[in-house]
């Protein structure tokens, strides 16, 4: 589990930057520069993903189970799932409806995908993983929400094109992880749960 949780603190500390240091980051990038930055960034990111996945992958073997979900949980999870990826989509079709209307559909996507994964898993190793997730996509909203106002962020006109190219992108994704995407990559089929 320490992998794990260092691996978190790597990833969601990087991303975090943002969230609690915005001074910090721009002063970051004006002594080293932009590319520098962009580059130890994704480099971070990167390191800490993969902590999180390997960590994630011998935890979730070992770690104490806290509850048994019913399976009606799981059914909550599909559906989530399937928004979680109408606004994943979205978040490539920056005109689309969704995305004018929520002005954060990746960081929507990763509460309802947290939210949904923390519904249908009992162990201390998914609380730890979808409960961090979930906690940091509701910090990084809030944030980012924040500046926008602060910026007088002005979104662009929606477009019908891009809303239908975000829905279906979302639902291409999602039928790929119920046909056997997500038992190929993570080894739990989504219907058998």
């Amino acid at each position: 589990m320490a992998m794990l949780v260092f691996g978190l603190i790597v990833f969601l500390g990087v991303h975090s930057v943002r969230v609690f240091a915005e001074s910090g980051r721009r002063r970051t990038i004006a002594r080293l520069g932009e590319r520098p930055w962009k580059g130890g960034y994704a480099l971070l990111s990167l390191v800490g993903l993969v902590m999180v996945i390997w960590g994630f992958g011998q935890a979730r073997w070992t770690a104490p189970i806290l509850w048994s979900p019913p399976m009606w949980t799981s059914h909550i999870t599909i559906l989530l799932m399937f928004f979680s990826l109408i606004l994943l989509g979205a978040y490539g079709f920056k005109t689309s409806h969704i995305a004018v209307a929520v002005h954060h559909p990746m960081l929507w996507a990763v509460v309802l995908w947290s939210l949904g994964h923390l519904l249908a898993n009992g162990s201390a190793a998914a609380l730890v993983l979808f409960g961090a997730f979930l906690v940091w996509s509701l910090l990084d909203l809030r944030s980012n929400y924040a500046r926008d106002r602060t910026l007088a962020i002005a979104y662009p006109a929606p477009s019908w094109g891009a809303t239908i190219g975000a829905i279906v992108v979302g639902i291409v994704l999602w039928g790929a992880l119920i046909a056997g995407l997500h038992q190929w990559l993570f080894g739990v089929a989504p219907l058998a749960m």
